[in-house]
């Protein structure tokens, strides 16, 4: 049956969001996204082991993308799949699905085997979108669904390099008893953080409790590692954070929805609609008071869906056409106070991240835009944080299309692998927030 058949309901006109605690997977009916069977090992267990980063289930993952080497040991190395245990934004219990990769390069650093947590960019709602799914199928492509597995390159790049690689699914995305909270700084941060602690407890990982600890990711990902590096010295004070990529960080998520309303990615203002009026109840009686039936078809619909879908389905559709009065969801949640005080509990910037930083972001990025970005590096910087900040000076290729968005992506990247290299390795990073009123 499908997980999602009821799904407007729950975000929009319920009080209650699904908790923590699911039946069986041997007892439960196969969940089915968007024609796309979830495997039972996603459905979490009726009880959750108490603490945080406790390996519930793991098992053998089998990487799209492999080669044999020459020692008999495939390249880039050896992948399981993970469910642990989390905490949500309301302080529940949470089941969080992913993959440890073993890689198969040596280590050449000193110290033991590190380990960077990857934070993967905006894969969508579904859980057939889950980053460790695409791991397994880089492309998923049937008559209802598209996904594809770009982080992939970040990921095998990260393991040349002889560090092991855990990647995150997020609260929601692949585990089949909530919705994805997409982009809840909270949640993701978490799940990064205890992603590090889960891959201690991996058969056969060659990760330690003192191995040095890197966060990586881009946009999604990018907000999520900076909340990982803000959040650990309270949450997770025995994971050795000693650096942070952050690439195109949604730190402020009011400039956020004006970026993406009308663009090409206009559906992931839905899905964050959707997560949100999941967990917090003052912004779903705002939705749900405000959305006309278009609105609710859509917000369901795009709760299921992949980037793909999206951007084929939804791409430069502007919001107002999902609301009763003809504002902008930005607009309306403007208005409304209760609901404003959900969007700005998730801004970054607040807190002083642990350990050196490198924040990236395109100075033509209009999808997550480049000021409320460049922001971050600065109220990082107020607070005496080590910041290497990064402007990527491209020509602009096209308004609202996601190219200004997605190509520092790509040409950032070596630079990013390098620089987290060296954190790893032990190096310092030298700061340069001094730089910051001259950098665009």
């Amino acid at each position: 049956m499908s997980r999602i058949s009821s799904v407007l309901t729950t975000v929009v006109a319920t009080t209650a969001c699904v908790c923590a605690s699911a039946s069986p997977a041997a007892a439960a009916d196969p969940v089915v996204s968007r024609g796309v069977t979830i495997p039972a090992f996603y459905t979490p267990p009726a009880e959750l082991p108490s603490g945080n980063g406790k390996l519930i289930r793991h098992e053998p993952l089998r990487l799209g993308l492999s080669l044999p080497g020459l020692d008999g040991r495939r390249l880039p190395g050896t992948a399981t799949r993970l469910m642990y245990t989390s905490t949500d934004t309301n302080g529940e219990p949470v089941a969080v699905t992913g993959a440890y990769i073993e890689p198969s390069a040596g280590w050449k650093g000193t110290g033991p085997r590190p380990l960077v947590v990857v934070g993967s960019g905006t894969m969508g709602q579904g859980d057939q979108c889950a980053p460790s799914l695409a791991l397994e199928n880089p492309l998923t492509l049937t008559g209802e669904t598209v996904s594809f597995g770009y982080e992939t390159l970040a990921v095998y790049r990260l393991l040349a390099t002889g560090a092991a690689v855990v990647v995150t699914d997020y609260v929601g995305l692949g585990a089949t008893d909530r919705l994805h909270t997409y982009v809840n700084r909270v949640d993701e941060g978490h799940a990064m953080l205890d992603a590090a602690r889960a891959a201690r407890s991996v058969p056969g990982a060659s990760v330690t409790a003192s191995s040095r600890v890197g966060m990586y990711g881009y946009s999604q990902g990018g907000g999520a590692s900076a909340a990982a590096a803000e959040l650990q010295r309270t949450y997770a004070p025995d994971v050795p954070l000693v650096g942070t990529y952050s690439g195109a960080p949604p730190a402020d998520l009011t400039e956020v929805t004006k970026g993406i309303d009308g663009s090409a990615l206009a559906g992931a203002l839905g899905w964050s609609i959707n997560g949100f009026a999941q967990t917090a109840p003052a912004l779903r009686d705002v939705v749900e008071a405000n959305l006309n039936d278009a609105g609710r078809k859509a917000l369901k619909d795009i709760s299921t869906t992949c980037v793909g879908d999206a951007i084929l389905g939804y791409g430069f559709t502007k919001s107002t056409k999902w609301t009763k009065n003809g504002k902008s969801v930005g607009e309306i949640i403007a208005g409304e106070p209760a609901a404003q005080a959900v969007l700005d509990d998730q801004r970054l910037g607040r807190l002083k991240p642990t350990g050196p930083v490198r924040l990236a972001t395109g100075t033509q990025d209009d999808i997550v835009p480049h000021a409320q970005a460049r922001q971050l590096a600065l109220d990082w910087c107020k607070k005496g944080a080590d910041v290497t900040y990064k402007a990527v000076r491209l020509p602009n290729l096209g308004d609202k299309l996601l190219t200004n968005h997605l190509v520092p992506l790509l040409t950032d990247q070596g630079d990013a692998v390098d620089w987290l290299t060296d954190r790893l390795k032990g190096k310092a990073a030298s700061s340069n927030c001094w730089t910051m009123p001259a950098q665009p």
